[in-house]
C-alpha cells in the first residue's frame, strides 16, 4: 500500500530516461568515453601545400634540361633484317612453338660452349640407361611449383640428344653446386635405371 507506482509514459508526459551513474561500469565504456573529438580529414584536392618541397637532396635547385633538336634524326638498323622489328608487335604474345624453339636452340649453343671449353665428348641422351658415367646436355627445371632444392631438380634434356626428355638428378655426390631453373649445364653421372641420375660432375658456362 505505501509503494509507489511508476507512472506510465505517454507522448504527452514522456517518462525521463535513466541516465548512467558514475559507478556503473558501463559508463567507462560509453561511445563518449573513448571517442575524442577530431577534425575531419582535409580533402586531397584542397590541399594548401600542392607543389612545395618537402625534402632536397645536393646544392644544385632549379636545374632544367633542354634539347638540342634532333628533328633530322633517322633510326637505322644493325644486324640481319631477321632480327629486327619493322612492324608493330606486341610483347610476350609469341606462340608457345617459337619460344620452345629459341629455349631449345639456346641449349644446343650453349652446349658448343660446354664442349669446347671443358674439352667434352660427344653428349649422350639422358633417357637411355647408363652403367658408366656418360655426359649430358640440358637445362635444370624444378618438378613442383615451390621453390628448387635438392630434392626437386630435374634436367630437361636438348632435342638433338635427349629428344627434351626430362629425368631427376641426384645430387649427393657433389660436394658444392649452385643452380637455378633454366640454367643450362652439362652433366657427367650414371643412370643405371633410366629413372634418375646420380650426378659426378657439373660443367657449367
Amino acid at each position: 500500500q505505501g509503494s509507489q507506482k511508476r507512472g506510465n509514459s505517454t507522448p504527452e508526459n514522456p517518462r525521463p530516461k535513466r541516465t548512467l551513474s558514475s559507478r556503473s561500469p558501463y559508463a567507462l565504456f560509453s561511445p563518449n568515453s573513448f571517442s575524442p573529438s577530431v577534425t575531419p580529414s582535409q580533402k586531397y584536392r584542397g590541399r594548401s601545400s600542392r607543389g612545395e618541397v618537402v625534402a632536397s637532396f645536393g646544392s644544385v635547385q632549379g636545374l632544367s634540361w633542354n634539347g638540342s633538336g634532333g628533328g633530322g634524326c633517322i633510326p637505322k638498323l644493325f644486324g640481319p633484317p631477321e632480327e629486327n622489328l619493322t612492324k608493330s608487335y606486341k610483347f610476350m604474345f609469341q606462340k608457345a612453338l617459337d619460344v620452345r624453339e629459341v629455349l631449345l636452340w639456346r641449349i644446343q649453343e650453349l652446349g658448343d660452349v660446354l664442349k669446347s671449353h671443358h674439352h667434352l665428348e660427344d653428349f649422350a641422351s639422358v633417357l637411355l640407361p647408363a652403367q658408366e658415367p656418360v655426359t649430358v646436355l640440358g637445362q635444370i627445371g624444378c618438378d613442383g611449383n615451390g621453390k628448387l632444392n635438392a630434392k626437386s631438380v630435374v634436367l630437361e634434356g636438348d632435342r638433338e640428344h635427349s629428344s627434351g626428355g626430362q629425368i631427376p638428378l641426384d645430387l649427393s655426390e657433389l660436394k658444392e653446386y649452385s643452380l637455378f631453373p633454366g640454367q643450362v649445364v652439362a652433366l657427367e653421372g650414371t643412370n643405371s635405371s633410366g629413372r634418375r641420375m646420380v650426378v659426378s660432375k657439373l660443367y657449367e658456362v
